[in-house]
C-alpha cells in the first residue's frame, strides 16, 4: 500500500536521517543483489514485472521511488517474501520471541517517498495473520493496489481516506475498517498532523 524511497542521505542530514536513509537504500541494492544471484539481467526482470528497464536501473540504483504493488510484484519474481526488506533488529529474550514484541524490538520498514512507515507488530510471519502499525505523515498517498488475503484495521489517531473500488471513506480516531484485500485499495492521510493505523492482515501480506 506504499512508496519505498530510494534517495540517498542529503547534505546535513541528521544521524537518524543518515541512518534511515542507509536502510532505505539496502532495498535497491537487495534488488540488485537478488536478481544477479537469479541470473536475470535489467531487461528480463524488467519484462517479468512489466516495468521499463530504465525505472528498474534507477531503482537498483536508489534514484526512484518505489510503490508497494510494484516492490511485490518484484519479489514475486525474485522469489522472496517482502519481510525480506525489513531492516533487523536486536530479538527479545528467547523465551518470547514466539509470543511478545517488545516496542523497542520492532522492526521498521520505512516508505518515505510519501512518508509512510510500517512497524512489525506480529513476533513472526509464520502465522494466520499479520499485525502492523502504519504511521502515514500528511498528504502521505499509498497508491492503488491490490493482493491476495483480507485485512481490516483501526485509525488509533489522526484522519485517513480509504479507497475499496470505487468507493470512498473518510476514518477518523476510533474508526475502524475491514475488506478484501482483491479489492483495489487506497489510503491517504488527508490531515495536518500523522495519522497512525494498526493493520491486521491474513495471510500475513509481507
Amino acid at each position: 500500500m506504499h512508496v519505498v524511497s530510494n534517495e540517498a542521505a542529503r547534505p546535513g542530514a541528521t544521524p537518524e536521517e543518515a541512518a534511515e536513509s542507509s536502510l532505505e537504500r539496502q532495498v535497491g541494492e537487495q534488488i540488485r543483489e537478488l536478481r544477479q544471484i537469479k541470473r536475470l539481467t535489467l531487461q528480463q526482470l524488467a519484462e517479468m514485472v512489466g516495468i521499463s528497464v530504465g525505472y528498474l536501473s534507477q531503482i537498483e540504483r536508489n534514484r526512484s521511488q518505489l510503490p508497494i504493488g510494484t516492490l511485490r510484484k518484484i519479489c514475486d519474481v525474485l522469489g522472496v517474501h517482502m519481510s525480506w526488506f525489513f531492516p533487523s533488529t536486536p530479538e527479545g529474550p528467547p523465551e518470547e520471541r514466539s509470543f511478545i514484541v517488545r516496542a523497542k524490538y520492532r522492526r521498521r520498514l520505512t516508505f518515505t517517498g510519501l512518508g509512510i512507515n510500517e512497524d512489525l507488530l506480529s513476533p513472526n510471519l509464520s502465522g494466520p495473520l499479520e499485525l502492523l502499525l502504519s504511521t502515514l505523515e500528511p498528504g502521505a498517498d499509498s497508491g492503488e493496489y491490490t493482493h491476495e488475503g483480507s485485512e481490516a484495521g483501526v485509525v488509533i489517531s489522526g484522519t485517513m481516506e480509504l479507497w475499496v473500488n470505487e468507493q470512498y471513506f473518510l476514518l477518523e480516531e476510533g474508526d475502524s475498517f475491514s475488506f478484501k484485500s482483491t479489492e483495489r485499495h487506497r489510503c491517504r492521510n488527508p490531515g495536518q498532523v500523522p495519522t497512525r493505523v494498526v493493520w491486521v492482515i491474513t495471510p500475513p501480506h509481507y
